[in-house]
């Protein structure tokens, strides 16, 4: 797979799966995050670090359904999983390729 063209084709992506998971954001932001590779709140708006930009299309995915999943489950208990694993197979494996694709330290987060 390849990187993202621009920011524009990242967010339809996320609007993509927003349908898909049958979630809505009320806005979204691609923009540098220093210590975080997205997050959520409870009013719905979701931000992406714009680093992702330069990543694989299947860390983006991993990433975009990851947060959207925190409008739902707000942890990542066992439903949490099950539905990453539902809509995204191995994700384990998509989680350890995305902690070794930056030479920083990264995290998930939710604000749930």
């Amino acid at each position: 797979m390849s990187a993202w063209r621009d920011k524009e084709e990242f967010k339809a992506r996320v609007l993509e799966w927003a349908a898909k998971l049958g979630v809505k954001a009320s806005a979204m932001y691609v923009r540098p995050m220093r210590r975080k590779w997205a997050s959520c709140s409870t009013a719905g708006t979701l931000s992406f670090n714009d680093e992702l930009l330069g990543l694989d299309r299947e860390l983006g995915d991993y990433v975009i359904v990851h947060e959207l999943l925190h409008f739902s489950v707000p942890n990542h208990g066992r439903l949490w999983k099950s539905l990453m694993r539902a809509h995204l197979g191995d994700y384990e494996k998509l989680e350890e390729r995305l902690k070794r694709s930056s030479r920083h330290d990264f995290y998930m987060d939710s604000t749930l």
